[in-house]
């Protein structure tokens, strides 16, 4: 008999892809009401005006890193020692989800962790700069959810949520 994974690693990956799911959704939500809003400079520089849309901003950059966060440190982690690996480092950690297809690129995520600081730094200082974050973070955020998404598959290839 094959093992696909080590049944004591289940528990916990099981654990974190249900809350990383979790948080798909959310940011998914946030995501899509925010980017329908057709942002331009107009609308960055109508923030400081409007407190409703300076709140979606808010809600936005939190689960962005949020996600992120529980994607690097966390879901794929879980997942590689699932799988028998032990990456030391966040960038053991990314060229492992590269080389196993879950992230397209290991470069992409560590560009996209540079964002948060500037999202939540350059909200009021540069709007420019600002609008420029947000539509590089708009892409981002596919990138995350399609990280979840393909975990979540390769749990079900493997019959980790049928627990076989």
């Amino acid at each position: 008999m094959t093992l696909a994974y080590l049944p004591e690693h289940a528990e916990n990956a099981l654990l974190a892809l249900e809350l990383a799911e979790r948080e798909a959704v959310h940011l998914a939500y946030t995501h899509r009401t925010l980017f329908a809003q057709g942002i331009g400079l107009d609308w960055v520089l109508s923030l400081a005006q409007r407190e409703d849309l300076s709140e979606k901003v808010d809600a936005f950059v939190s689960r962005f890193g949020r996600l992120q966060d529980h994607i690097g440190e966390k879901l794929i982690p879980r997942f590689a020692a699932l799988l028998g690996e032990s990456p030391k480092s966040m960038l053991d950690v990314l060229a492992f989800a590269e080389k196993i297809g879950w992230l397209d690129s290991a470069e992409a995520f560590i560009g996209a962790r540079k964002l948060r600081n500037l999202l939540v730094h350059e909200y009021m200082a540069d709007p420019e700069l600002f609008l420029e974050t947000l539509r590089v973070a708009d892409e981002a955020t596919g990138m995350f959810l399609g990280v979840v998404d393909r975990i979540g598959h390769h749990a079900d290839s493997i019959g980790l949520r049928s627990g076989a």
